[in-house]
């Protein structure tokens, strides 16, 4: 009976774990329509208004004003690393560290060598792994995620957008998971400053680029349209991985909360063969003591 006993406290303990994890997801899932619905009526207009970016970009050229589109060597890296505060979420943090790696010992290990490769961290994830490692965090911003906002993003962009106006960087890298829906999430890593000119056809061409008429002029269209553009593109970033994180934590959850009601059964069947083994036992140990008064 030692053993029944030991099979109902771990069928117990499961059974409290499906309750923590099936609570974890129906949050999760609380917070995912929410974030989905801010990055699908956020995404059409980003993604417009970066295209305008990078072809008005193209039309003003190389001009003294365009300060934003300077095209360096890349001597100093800044990475903005966008993960979550909290784990239980599949490999939606591991992804984006392994790619922040991979650019500081791989693509840019030289830059790394001289501390040229700098950081700034969102989430409490990347800011732990990074902060306890040989990596140099500039600044980490963990509490955006508790009042996301677009005001309160525009403040970060300026910092870096100043710093790359400066000269203190000469590239500007975003990596984040952008959401596609609650099971898929995509890891991306841009580059945010300089802004890239528009792709080209897969002949090589350029592709056609609009032509604008600068209402008022090309300084006023520099110091709004573009800094508002880059917020907006900061932000979006926010927005998609705050909703991939959602995501993921729900669809882990989901497969948390079958694994569990998997060894449930399993445990309630190796239960019930252990407790029909210790009736039948008991039985024939009453039909063997019968024998033998009879006998």
């Amino acid at each position: 009976m030692a053993g029944l006993k030991e099979v109902r406290i771990r069928i117990a303990s499961v059974k409290t774990t499906l309750q923590i994890t099936s609570a974890m997801k129906m949050m999760a899932a609380a917070k995912l329509r929410k974030a989905q619905t801010a990055i699908t009526k956020l995404r059409p207009y980003a993604q417009k208004l970066n295209s305008i970016l990078q072809n008005l970009s193209s039309s003003i050229g190389d001009s003294q004003e365009n300060s934003y589109a300077k095209l360096r060597e890349p001597g100093k890296i800044l990475l903005i690393v966008i993960a979550s505060n909290r784990g239980l979420c599949g490999g939606f943090n591991s992804n984006v560290i392994k790619a922040a790696v991979h650019l500081v010992t791989g693509t840019y290990a030289a830059q790394a060598g001289l501390n040229h490769v700098h950081l700034i961290t969102i989430g409490k994830k990347v800011t732990d792994y990074f902060g306890k490692r040989n990596f140099t965090v500039i600044e980490s911003r963990d509490d955006l995620y508790d009042n996301l906002s677009f005001e309160r993003v525009s403040a970060v962009a300026e910092k870096v957008m100043a710093s790359f106006v400066n000269k203190d960087y000469d590239r500007v890298f975003i990596i984040y998971n952008q959401f596609k829906n609650a099971v898929v999430q995509y890891l991306q890593v841009e580059q945010f400053l300089p802004i890239m000119p528009p792709e080209t056809k897969k002949s090589g061409e350029p592709s056609a680029m609009a032509n604008y008429i600068f209402e008022p002029d090309k300084e006023t269209i520099i110091r709004e349209l573009i800094p508002k553009s880059l917020k907006i593109q900061l932000f979006k970033a926010m927005l998609d991985s705050f909703a991939s994180e959602q995501g993921a934590r729900m669809t882990a959850m989901q497969k948390a909360s079958d694994n569990a009601q998997d060894m449930i059964r399993e445990l309630q069947l190796s239960y019930n063969k252990a407790r029909q083994a210790a009736i039948t036992k008991e039985l024939l140990e009453i039909v063997a003591g019968a024998e033998a008064l009879k006998g």
